[in-house]
């Protein structure tokens, strides 16, 4: 995976073999978004596989769930985490029809096809994501975006972004604007890298700047991804999502929510249920290593924020955009074949 501390300055590629490295990668933000979180997990399951000495399957089985409850303790927000994790579970244990596994080494090699299955059904949900959320953009709109929602993000292509991409592929003129996304500015190192890349031109702004340019008239929409999102369509995403999604509609914004139908948790009746990672208070009283606040300021770290549904015009997924009312819409893409 890409290390994603070490950009913009850096490229650098790191590769594990145990999944007990995985779970510090996604801890510390090595890996991090919701898509690449899930099938990081699921990748290190089928290496908790791979390295369990088990000789037969219910012994691999009790490995790979001690494994699994590492890896699902690394980040509680990101649905697609216990998502991947589950599916993995279900398909190690599977026991009739044609894919039946009785051996400790069936299980192994199929968790490997697993894993790699689901990094390839990503990036073509993503391609269809940006197919579905271009359509949204018309040719010479300005783009609020939030936090970094590009290929980094997920396996490849990205989800809010990769409307972006999209729309920029499809020969759109288009410009976006970045919110930096404090305190690890995941919007000016990451967004703005990848936009560089893709030839998109962009203007990098202080996320208390965005009511400013809403406020203007000179902005046309705003897009961000999900981490999690409740049955009735209440969004956890990157801190300073919900502020900046209120300002929007407070100025008729339209507002869009892009994330695969994984991010989807409709065993949560609302988002108020959707447990919020606390971080360290360093990451907001320092940057880079360097202190910014006076020795002995507290600071609270939320990583995440719940943004209500009300704010969001839709959301955007790989089989379709789900509109208000979103607790009948979203189960319907959800469940969609």
């Amino acid at each position: 995976m890409v290390d994603q501390r070490a950009l913009p300055h850096e490229l650098v590629v790191v590769e594990y073999a145990d999944y007990r490295q995985v779970v510090t990668a996604i801890r510390d933000m090595v890996v991090r978004g919701a898509p690449a979180i899930g099938v990081s997990a699921a990748m290190g399951l089928a290496l908790a596989a791979l390295q369990s000495k088990a000789q037969d399957k219910p012994t691999l089985l009790r490995d790979l769930e001690s494994a699994a409850n590492e890896l699902r303790a690394s980040r509680p927000t990101a649905v697609n985490l216990g998502w991947a994790l589950d599916r993995m579970l279900r398909r190690a244990r599977q026991d009739g029809g044609d894919e039946s596994l009785t051996s400790a080494d069936d299980v192994r090699a199929a968790l490997v096809a697993e894993a790699q299955a689901m990094a390839d059904e990503d990036v073509a949900a993503n391609k269809r994501m940006g197919t579905n959320g271009a359509a949204l953009i018309r040719d010479g709109d300005t783009i609020i975006h939030h936090c970094n929602t590009g290929g980094l993000a997920a396996v490849d292509y990205g989800t809010a972004l990769g409307v972006v991409r999209c729309a920029h592929e499809q020969g759109k003129r288009i410009h976006v604007f970045l919110d930096e996304t404090r305190p690890r500015l995941q919007g000016a190192r990451l967004s703005a890298w990848e936009l560089s890349q893709w030839g998109i031109p962009f203007t990098l702004i202080a996320d208390g700047a965005a009511g400013h340019f809403l406020r203007q008239g000179r902005i046309n929409l705003v897009l961000f991804g999900a981490d999690r999102i409740a049955r009735n369509g209440d969004v956890a995403n990157k801190v300073g999502s919900y502020m900046l999604a209120t300002v929007a509609h407070e100025n008729g914004v339209p507002v869009y929510s892009v994330a695969p139908t994984s991010t989807v948790d409709l065993s949560l009746a609302e988002g108020d249920a959707i447990p919020i990672e606390e971080r360290d208070p360093r990451e907001v009283t320092e940057i880079g290593g360097v202190r910014i606040a006076p020795e002995g300021a507290h600071a609270a770290n939320p990583a995440f924020d719940v943004t209500p549904h009300r704010y969001l015009t839709g959301i955007v997924t790989e089989n379709g955009i789900a509109y208000p009312p979103f607790d009948v819409s979203l189960p319907r893409l959800v469940n969609l074949q």
